[in-house]
């Protein structure tokens, strides 16, 4: 699978052990930066590409890591077709993508353990899209009001 991956200088650390663990699992991973350690980037630099990617590549998937996720998170939705979620265990990663089709996961590198945040990728990766009707007239009402703008009728 190809995975879309970037950070700023809270989540370096994590991503460039992400980064190593999806190799081992013979993931296809493209690295949207930062590419050293720079205590003072900025995270849209660097999510917004790999979330513009993401949106760009059907099938593909993206993850955004910060000291908290939450910037991180909140800049890879700004893209179009981006569905990104801050997941704080295992069990969220697997719900963002059964029933939300998240196709990009957040973690807060200060949050976790370096063992924590690899079971939240893995179960994000291994799960898949429920494709319950439910599930895709909300999607589908997220993705309408992204495009027009317009409320879903009450």
């Amino acid at each position: 699978m190809k995975i879309h991956i970037a950070s700023d200088h809270a989540g370096f650390a994590y991503k460039t052990l992400i980064i190593s663990h999806l190799h081992l699992s013979g993931h296809e991973v493209v690295d949207h930066g930062p590419f050293e350690y720079e205590a003072l980037d900025d995270y849209p630099v660097f999510c917004l590409r790999a979330a513009e990617a993401v949106g760009a590549e059907a099938g593909s998937l993206g993850i955004v890591l910060g000291g908290s996720g939450n910037g991180e998170q909140i800049s890879a939705n700004k893209v179009a077709g981006v569905r990104a979620a801050l997941a704080w265990k295992p069990e969220i990663a697997k719900l963002a993508r059964q029933h939300n089709n998240a196709n990009v996961l957040s973690i807060g590198e200060r949050m976790h353990s370096e063992k924590e945040a690899l079971e939240i990728v893995d179960a994000f990766l291994a799960t898949d899209y429920s494709n319950e009707e439910r599930h895709t007239r909300r999607i589908d009402m997220i993705s309408e009001y992204e495009e027009s703008k317009k409320l879903p009728p009450l």
